[in-house]
């Protein structure tokens, strides 16, 4: 047998060591801030909030998730994959800009009218809501621009800046005793008040020059970046909405403050999911992206960053359920020990989901958006059978188990479509 070393693998073992790890500790200042904010926010509503808070919390930022799906995770995505080779201030960087722009604007006038429509938002609030998504749109979509430009430094700065703005808007609304709502909506406006000094590292990174915001968008860049908006559609109505409506069944079938029980666990899983994510968003995905020309080199790179994740998730989940019995009343409230015993499935689960979101980034590199869309339907689809299966009979222990068996199925897919590629490929 030959012992002729692989270049792709060499290749991509370097991009492992020197662009995915080094990468992770630049990006972790900001990573961090976001977690810490979370868990200090998740902290002060279980503590402070009456019971059932963490759930009406959960919700609020789950209508939020579905207002800005579109824009975080379709048209931002495509803007940095677009934006990063460009010179900022180019003609071309501006039609990239400019068509994102309106196509954000276009999303959200299209979900908050479809709120108001449902009768969920009216009036003022329906101001108020305009107003703080709007801003916080503005403020991600110049986020997406930094890190397209990899001005890491300016990124952790405004990580940080819309952590402190969001947790400090909400605590010293829960401290003043204020109507849960009101806190909420202080959360919310709080965070858009960050698009002010996203627009200051911006114009000061030179992102800004020349573009103009009443400019008539590109159609080529429209297309392009719909593609990647497509993909948000089936990540809206096939994850954001499919969690969103679990959680209005859960609250309605069990109340409040026997479904923050698996809220507790559910937030503890969205903290940690939020750090994996922001370090696959800003250091994997731009890296693959880079790849997506290289297909060989391109998968010998997800085939190395596997290896490294599943070892290092499987101990740091495995730390957090041995520690289960202090950490949960710790980052939460006693009342809520309870969690404990939804925890383990809902681990299980995350660790198989992280694991198959390394090869779903594939997809999204190589705008592949049909099959994008089937493997987000498919798991909607087999999720929402085994929540009608195992509900009835194991109420909010059949939710994690449902999760975990979602999860586990779509990794061992996803691992078969990979080999199968691969083999493919060899022949």
């Amino acid at each position: 047998m030959s012992t002729t070393p692989n270049p792709s693998v060499s290749a991509a073992t370097r991009l492992v060591w020197r662009g995915f790890v080094r990468g992770s500790a630049g990006a972790g200042v900001a990573v961090l801030a976001r977690a810490a904010g979370a868990l200090v926010l998740n902290k002060l509503v279980a503590t402070l909030a009456p019971a059932g808070g963490l759930s009406l919390l959960a919700q609020f930022q789950n209508l939020m998730a579905l207002l800005t799906t579109l824009p975080n995770d379709g048209v931002h995505v495509g803007l940095v994959k677009y934006l990063a080779p460009l010179t900022p201030g180019s003609r071309r960087y501006r039609l990239w800009l400019g068509a994102a722009t309106a196509l954000n604007a276009a999303a959200l006038v299209l979900g908050l009218a479809v709120l108001a429509w449902q009768g969920q938002l009216s009036g003022f609030r329906l101001l108020l809501w305009v107003m703080g998504i709007g801003l916080v749109t503005l403020q991600a979509m110049l986020g997406a621009a930094l890190l397209a430009a990899r001005r890491l430094k300016s990124y952790v700065v405004l990580a940080v800046v819309l952590a402190v703005a969001g947790t400090g808007g909400a605590a010293l609304a829960l401290l003043g005793h204020w109507p849960m709502e009101r806190v909420l909506m202080t959360y919310l406006l709080a965070q858009g008040l960050t698009a002010v000094p996203a627009l200051a590292l911006a114009a000061h990174a030179g992102l800004l020059r020349g573009w103009r915001l009443a400019a008539r968008p590109s159609r080529p860049a429209l297309k392009a970046l719909s593609q990647f908006l497509l993909m948000a559609v089936s990540t809206l109505l096939f994850g954001k909405a499919v969690d969103y409506a679990l959680r209005a069944h859960l609250l309605a079938a069990y109340g409040a403050a026997h479904t923050d029980l698996w809220q507790t666990v559910a937030k503890l899983s969205d903290n940690y999911t939020m750090v994996f994510g922001a370090v696959m968003s800003s250091v994997f995905y731009p890296q693959l992206a880079a790849l997506s020309g290289q297909p060989g080199q391109a998968r010998a790179y997800v085939r190395s960053v596997v290896a490294l994740l599943a070892p290092a998730l499987a101990l740091g989940l495995g730390l957090i359920f041995a520690c289960r019995g202090w950490l949960l009343p710790l980052l939460f409230a006693p009342r809520l020990a309870g969690a404990a015993a939804l925890l383990g499935p809902q681990l299980l689960g995350d660790w198989a989901k992280f694991l198959s979101w390394v090869f779903i980034f594939q997809l999204m590199a190589r705008a592949a958006t049909w099959r994008y869309i089937a493997v987000q339907a498919a798991s909607a689809v087999t999720f929402a059978g085994l929540l009608a299966l195992l509900l009835p009979h194991y109420g909010l222990a059949g939710a994690v188990w449902a999760h975990a068996l979602r999860y586990g199925l779509l990794l061992l897919g996803c691992g078969v479509a990979h080999v199968a590629g691969k083999n493919k490929r060899a022949t």
